[in-house]
């Protein structure tokens, strides 16, 4: 298999259903910003900034949450016990089904 498929709940609640490649080091956020979803990815991915935080809703397995993604979510807003960075979820095989629910925007 070398696609994944993604759900992602926008902040209007609809649900958007995604196929992203597994063969080019792709994540989350960049899927969604490929797909025209408003995600900002504002540091390119780095986990710097939170603007890509979204909340998983399903029982997907995922690698433990780095130290720079914990240390952002601290100090990011909106923040639950299910937060991740999209920007450090990277698309594989693992992940095939994965839900995801975006974060609020902090304005």
């Amino acid at each position: 298999m070398n696609e994944v498929k993604v759900t992602i709940i926008d902040r209007e609640g609809v649900s958007h259903e995604l196929v992203g490649p597994t063969d080019m080091n792709m994540n989350i956020m960049e899927l969604c910003k490929a797909f025209d979803l408003p995600v900002l990815g504002e540091c390119g991915g780095m986990a710097m900034c939170a603007t890509c935080q979204c909340y998983l809703e399903s029982t997907t397995d995922l690698p433990e949450q780095s130290d720079a993604e914990l240390d952002m979510l601290d100090q990011a807003f909106y923040v639950k016990s299910n937060s991740r960075l999209g920007c450090q979820i990277y698309l594989s095989d693992e992940i095939d089904g994965i839900v995801l629910r975006l974060a609020p925007e902090n304005n």
